[in-house]
């Protein structure tokens, strides 16, 4: 079964990684276009084919299948230029490939007899290398928009090698922000704990050499057993005073994480009381150490 064609309008890491995956998977790749000419020929040189158009319509026109891999300020703008037109020629179908945006971004294309979805790898791309592994094999997709759009990004996402789920246009907000806390919150949340560690003499390398054990463990439990039955430590026992410690060297030691330790420590807590057999009156100490303003 012949593979549909496909147009990309913004021809930076990941529209590049789709020209060049794709393309490998027999899907033919029929217009490219970019801010920047010379960013649209490096894309369609590094794919070994794909005709660059000097603009995003004429671009589109040429493929039924449209991604704009644009940044997410410009999305809106690119689909409504091209849709505006009233003759986008082959086209039945646009993608776009934030994480932060739902397919609604896209609707002037669905008032239009578009469809319309979005699909966003859970991953970071790094610049194309010729020769490169796919940086799409075994990664995890996410899915959603309209129902005939869904379905082909789906088979699409396949293609690729990766592993798709979708979710509804509604969640599309909150499951990027998920995607923040578990990646980039969880960097801060670790530079916490390596400063605390360099108030101990150790530099970071060694802090890390130190922690990574502890770290690597904790999420093999929370992938075996949930995160509520994964917690440990002094708020999972009941152990105020140890809390009480930490919070007294932290306020004169770098009082500046008191405030983030404590936020934790509540939201902790929260979790503890669900998972764990923590009595009334371990609970209340724990609830006024980390009430405190």
């Amino acid at each position: 079964m012949m593979k549909p064609t496909i147009s990309i309008v913004g021809c930076g890491r990941v529209g590049t990684s789709l020209a060049v995956f794709l393309s490998q998977k027999g899907y033919v790749l029929a217009g490219l276009a970019s801010k920047s000419r010379r960013s649209a020929e490096k894309t369609s040189g590094a794919a070994g084919c794909g005709r660059v158009f000097d603009s995003p319509l004429e671009a589109a026109r040429a493929g039924e299948i449209l991604f704009i891999t644009t940044p997410d300020n410009t999305i809106a703008g690119v689909c409504e230029d091209i849709v505006s037109n009233g003759n986008a020629g082959k086209m039945t179908t646009i993608f776009h490939c934030s994480g932060a945006l739902s397919s609604e971004i896209l609707s002037p294309g669905a008032e239009q007899g578009y469809s319309t979805g979005s699909i966003h790898p859970l991953q970071s791309f790094a610049p194309y290398e010729e020769g490169g592994a796919s940086p799409f094999e075994g990664i995890n997709v996410s899915v959603e928009g309209g129902g005939d759009a869904v379905e082909l990004g789906k088979a699409i996402v396949k293609d690729l090698g990766a592993r798709v789920f979708t979710i509804p246009t509604r969640a599309k907000t909150l499951y990027h922000a998920a995607a923040v806390v578990a990646s980039n919150y969880l960097v801060t949340l670790e530079h916490f704990a390596l400063e605390l560690l360099g108030c101990a003499d150790l530099d970071e390398k060694r802090a890390y050499e130190i922690l990574e054990p502890l770290i690597q463990g904790t999420l093999a439990n929370i992938k075996a057993r949930g995160a509520q039955s994964a917690l440990t430590g002094p708020v999972a026992r009941g152990d105020a005073e140890i809390v009480d410690r930490h919070m007294a060297d932290l306020a004169r030691i770098r009082p500046e994480y008191s405030e983030l330790y404590r936020i934790l420590g509540h939201h902790t807590l929260e979790l503890a009381k669900k998972s764990s057999s923590l009595d009334d009156a371990s609970v209340r100490k724990l609830e006024r150490l980390f009430n405190r303003e």
